[in-house]
């Protein structure tokens, strides 16, 4: 990882502004790139590299052996991503903080400090993979909800940023107990990796073999360099400053994004959607969320279209399940009310 990145990561918005047809082109042909070594999972890695840049934690949910962690690792390495920038961990009810922030310094604790040790954990990874998360105990989960949510954890007290730009998690199950809720809910996006062999039984034999190959051979072909973190780095950052921009419009009149970018009948189309899966399916969406929503509507179109948001990328929709029977009902649910069925 460049110096550059680990300092800030302000670049100019001219410079990005000049730079960000190129961007685009170099995140699809990483995304399309990388499905060539999966079985039908071009949905999940989409989704993996809208939630990428969009800088939201991403859920990966399905029984084992559906590929979740081999997606995760695959992503890492095509994005060039060395041991340094990178943390993984299967959390189980017996995971200690220090096993994922760091242990305790004993030279400073001796001197009245409580200071982690922190280097090759989660803090100062640049992407993480958290495996059957929803297992973790409670003094994880409190750690996990304040790097989520506010990007640090605390050093001595004192709050200290982290690292972190990109966070994914697995679970075998979506578990329900009402003290997870708060974790559930900062995860915006759930997507379900399911089996294929229904319906790609041929090609997953073929794949498994040749993975099995690469794996005993120590070869990584999907590392091909179509893009770096750097990249998706510079897309948020130049989302971000879009989204902050307003736009002049005839006769000195200003436009937010949302004028914009989303078009007035594709956005009643949401508000009329988010009614329906609310009050007529019981679906809990909160406010967050819907703030969240939109910045990955938008991020998704700039990715896939160059910017205006469609009803097609109201699709997003269907991954916002909280529990099996949600995600089950979206995933059918809204294709239909949107008609792309």
């Amino acid at each position: 990882m460049s110096a550059s990145i680990a300092a800030n990561e302000e670049w100019p918005f001219a410079d990005l502004q000049v730079e960000a047809e190129d961007l685009r082109g170099r995140l699809n042909h990483f995304r399309k790139s990388l499905g060539r070594f999966f079985v039908d999972k071009q949905e999940l890695i989409d989704l993996m590299v809208v939630a990428a840049i969009a800088q939201e934690p991403l859920l990966l949910v399905g029984p084992p052996g559906t590929a979740k962690s081999d997606l995760v690792l695959k992503f890492k390495d095509a994005l060039g991503l060395g041991e340094d920038d990178y943390f993984e961990y299967m959390l189980t009810r017996f995971t200690e903080p220090s096993e994922i922030i760091g242990p305790i310094d004993i030279s400073q604790l001796r001197e009245g400090r409580y200071v982690r040790r922190e280097q090759g954990k989660l803090p100062t990874a640049r992407l993480g993979f958290l495996d059957e998360i929803f297992k973790s105990n409670s003094a994880i989960l409190n750690i996990l909800l304040t790097i989520i949510n506010e990007r640090k954890f605390y050093q001595d007290g004192k709050p200290q940023p982290v690292r972190l730009r990109v966070l994914f998690a697995a679970t075998n199950e979506v578990p329900e107990q009402a003290e997870l809720a708060a974790l559930k809910d900062r995860f915006c996006l759930k997507i379900e990796s399911r089996s294929v062999q229904d319906h790609h039984f041929t090609e997953l034999i073929d794949s498994g073999l040749q993975s099995e190959v690469y794996r005993t051979l120590n070869q990584k072909p999907w590392v091909e360099g179509h893009c770096t973190l750097e990249d998706v780095l510079k897309a948020n950052r130049y989302l971000t400053h879009t989204f902050a921009r307003r736009h002049r419009a005839g006769r000195g009149d200003e436009q937010n994004d949302r004028e914009l970018f989303f078009p007035a009948e594709v956005f009643d189309e949401f508000r009329r959607l988010i009614k329906v899966l609310v009050r007529e399916h019981k679906v809990f969406i909160s406010d967050r969320k819907l703030v969240k929503l939109y910045k990955l509507f938008r991020v998704r179109a700039w990715l896939l279209t160059g910017g205006t948001v469609t009803r097609d990328d109201l699709r997003l929709l269907a991954y916002l399940g909280e529990t099996h029977r949600e995600i089950e009902l979206l995933r059918e649910k809204v294709p239909q009310l949107l008609g792309l069925v």
